[in-house]
């Protein structure tokens, strides 16, 4: 918000043509028939509270399930109806799609990759991902990846135990999840938890800051202009995408020569990653890869790191609930005393994992009031009515809100912001899931997450590993956490922990 109050006189303009847009789109309503949702304010009050935007949206979805913000140039509807949110995602999904708004906001970073596009190019893509993250290969491949993750990890934490030291833990798990996505889509060490890359190092800062400025459009209703001018934040924007740009340009080139050379002498579990899988069935435009990988990176390390963080920092918050999985990953693995790190990881198997029932609760606990995305728009492509009977007109934004829902009382009961894991668990301790609609981090319908699984197998390798072996507090327990406003929820500024040998 800084960029647009640097300059009064541009500001007091700017601000006089939005009211004035306002005002005629208020007329266009009211002259209009049709039951539209109530207006709860305006986007103004978004980039008022941008920094706490996901709970002044929450404080709103209390009052109104569904309800309007006024913006000049569009239409927003913002809902938190499990009903409304399976007819968009599912019902009617045709309907509702990312459309020309949504994409022009998002193509400086993403492009034309899964998370930004409708139609043909969605449907393509999505079809060979689906098809490619269902083969034992990469699960096994991804598997292998995730437990030497893991074993990297808890060294790193024995020695910060062993030296009384504090580690910010966030940024430990970015660079981890980094590390291991990289690891994944392209079959290369970037060994950026080691800090040993400094390419790797700028790539994630940058990477980061482009998350942050791409969603900061959604509120700034003058980005185009500035993109145009090439000043303020959009300024900043291009020069961090050309960063990431480069980065990821560079690592496709060195794949393609690779593949070309057809070594087959070369490690058959390095041509396993999914970059060298999309090769073999898709096309090798440089520029179609970059748009695939990075949808990867955004949904396998900021979604995946994110979520860790924010579990770390609620197992601090409880550590009755800490002490209760490690009792349950040593009751399922047998082992009371580790010895290798590695040795214990690779005994984390598939059939080993479903048996954390626990675990895996107290994960989805996590997503539920911290999810990774915590809003998701949708244009809607035809004039439309809404399950609740409100109306929506053609070119409308209309959001779901997954942080808000995981805080209403109306659909978890009175006890809805505490972190209670036993919520998702039958009598017999079994997990019980929840229908899509109503926990909505993961998406639902057509667009549900790929890679749903793989973060779940992910995160419990991880979290096995390091509560079997460490307990964890925080380095100052009067802090309050909050998050950075980005596309994914940060913990802003980090969590700084002490780690402790069990």
């Amino acid at each position: 918000m800084e960029f647009l109050l640097s300059n009064p006189s541009f500001f007091f303009t700017a601000l006089a043509v939005v009211l004035s847009i306002f005002t005629i789109s208020l007329l266009k309503w009211k002259l209009s028939n049709k039951k539209y949702p109530p207006i709860a304010g305006t986007v103004l009050h978004q980039l008022h509270n941008f920094n706490r935007v996901h709970d002044y949206m929450t404080d709103l979805a209390g009052k109104h399930k569904t309800y309007r913000l006024l913006a000049p140039f569009r239409s927003e509807i913002y809902t938190s109806d499990p009903t409304n949110v399976e007819y968009i995602l599912k019902s009617n999904f045709d309907n509702y799609g990312k459309g020309g708004y949504n994409y022009n906001i998002l193509r400086d970073l993403l492009g034309d990759g899964i998370f930004a596009v409708d139609g043909e190019k969605w449907r393509q893509q999505r079809k060979i991902s689906s098809h490619e993250f269902s083969t034992r290969k990469l699960r096994d491949f991804s598997s292998l990846i995730f437990q030497k993750s893991a074993a990297k990890l808890a060294h790193m934490m024995s020695e910060i135990a062993s030296s009384n030291q504090t580690i910010e833990i966030q940024d430990v798990f970015m660079k981890s999840a980094l590390d291991t996505i990289f690891q994944v889509s392209f079959g290369v060490e970037l060994d950026n938890m080691c800090e040993s890359s400094e390419e790797g190092k700028n790539f994630g800062d940058a990477f980061d800051n482009s998350s942050a400025l791409t969603l900061f459009r959604y509120v700034d209703v003058l980005w185009g202009i500035k993109k145009f001018m090439n000043v303020g934040s959009e300024a900043i924007l291009r020069k961090n995408t050309k960063i990431v740009d480069e980065f990821v340009y560079k690592l496709i080139h060195k794949k393609l020569e690779q593949m070309e050379k057809k070594d087959d002498s070369s490690d058959a579990m390095e041509r396993e990653d999914i970059l060298s899988r999309f090769l073999r069935v898709s096309q090798t435009n440089p520029t179609y890869l970059r748009d695939i990988i990075l949808n990867l990176i955004i949904a396998g390390k900021d979604t995946t790191a994110s979520t860790l963080s924010w579990f770390f920092y609620l197992l601090c918050r409880h550590p009755s609930v800490q002490e209760r999985i490690q009792q349950e990953v040593e009751q399922v693995t047998g082992m009371k005393k580790i010895t290798n790190f590695f040795e214990f990881a690779s005994s984390l198997r598939e059939d080993v994992l479903e048996k954390m029932q626990y675990l895996h609760a107290a994960i989805t606990e996590t997503l539920r009031i911290y999810p990774a995305v915590p809003v998701d728009g949708k244009i809607c492509f035809s004039d439309d009515t809404l399950p609740d009977g409100f109306s929506v007109r053609k070119g409308t934004l209309v959001a779901y809100q997954p942080y808000a829902m995981g805080r209403m009382k109306a659909l978890w009961g009175e006890d809805a912001e505490q972190f209670k894991p036993e919520r998702w668990l039958d009598e017999n301790g079994v997990f019980q899931p929840e229908s899509p609609f109503k926990f909505t981090a993961f998406q639902a319908g057509p667009r549900i997450c790929l890679g749903k699984e793989f973060a779940y197998r992910q995160m419990k390798i991880l979290s096995a590993v390091l509560l079997s072996c460490f307990v964890f507090k925080m380095s100052d327990e009067n802090r309050v956490v909050t998050y950075r406003t980005m596309i994914t929820l940060h913990i802003d500024e980090g969590l700084e922990v002490q780690v402790l040998q069990r």
